[in-house]
Parts: C-alpha cells; sequence; structure tokens
C-alpha cells in the first residue's frame, strides 16, 4: 500500500481487525519511510460492477461515490453512523449479487431512494430532490404528497 502523505511503496501493517460490522478489515499501517500512520479498508469485492449511465457512458462503480451521496443526504439528521454504513454495504451487496456486471444508474437512485425512505424521510426526500431533478416548489409538493397519499 503506498503512504499517502510520501508516496513510499513500502508500508508495514501494524494492525489487523474487523470493522464492527465485520464487512471490512480495518488496518493500521506504518510508512517506514515518513514514519506517518494511516488507515486502510478492505473489503470483499464480488465482481467488477460497471456503471450505465443515462448518457450511455460507463465508468466503474465507486462505492465511495455512493456513500458520499448517502451521507449527503443523511447530513445533520439523526441517524447512526452505523446504521448508514450498514445500509451502504446492503445497497452494494444487491448490486452484486444481482448477477449483473453493467448496472444502469437508475437502479442504483431507485436502490438508494428505497434505503433512504426506510432510514430517514427529510434524507429521501432531499435525495429525490436531486435525483428527480426538482426545479420548482411545485416538484416537491407533487413529490411529498404522492408521498402521503402512499401512506393512506
Amino acid at each position: 500500500m503506498r503512504c499517502p502523505f510520501c508516496g513510499c511503496e513500502d508500508t508495514q501493517v501494524k494492525d489487523s481487525r474487523p470493522t464492527d460490522d465485520r464487512a471490512a478489515i480495518r488496518r493500521r499501517r506504518l510508512c517506514p519511510n515518513c514514519a506517518a500512520r494511516f488507515t486502510t479498508f478492505e473489503r470483499v469485492q464480488l465482481r467488477e460492477l460497471t456503471v450505465m449511465k443515462k448518457n450511455a457512458q460507463r465508468e466503474p462503480f465507486e462505492r465511495d461515490k455512493l456513500a458520499r451521496s448517502v451521507q449527503i443526504a443523511l447530513r445533520k439528521r439523526p441517524v447512526e453512523p452505523e446504521r448508514i454504513e450498514r445500509a451502504i454495504n446492503s445497497i452494494v451487496r444487491q448490486l452484486e449479487s444481482s448477477g449483473e456486471t453493467e448496472i444502469p444508474s437508475e437502479m442504483i437512485g431507485e436502490l438508494v431512494m428505497e434505503t433512504l425512505a426506510a432510514l430517514d424521510q427529510v434524507a429521501f426526500v432531499r435525495f429525490a430532490s436531486v435525483y428527480r431533478n426538482f426545479r420548482e416548489t411545485k416538484d416537491f409538493r407533487e413529490f411529498i404528497g404522492g408521498l402521503a397519499s402512499d401512506k393512506e
């Protein structure tokens, strides 16, 4: 593993342990060149996934990009970090176990919407407003009105 501080290729693992949800291995590392310490996470990846965008572009799936989107929607919301991590892991597992190597971006968006709807309604509306490209307040009213009528 390359040191993020000096770029040295030869770092040493000082400690390894599973994360709380046992979905990854947390490794504490030491760089012998600059003596910096840093942490890496190792996760099982069942298959290489490619995201098919709406404009027909293809790009490698990035778990971190998914995590950022979910965390932005949940910013300043009362949801524990462990629940967020479990939700992200669940989405990734669903994508990996779908049997497909090329995943439409719409499928990812819908999985995130389902997950956020179960976690936090405000985060769900936040994500939906970006994902569904709300332009005016009436878009919010219609979406929230649809949510209210679904619950009746």
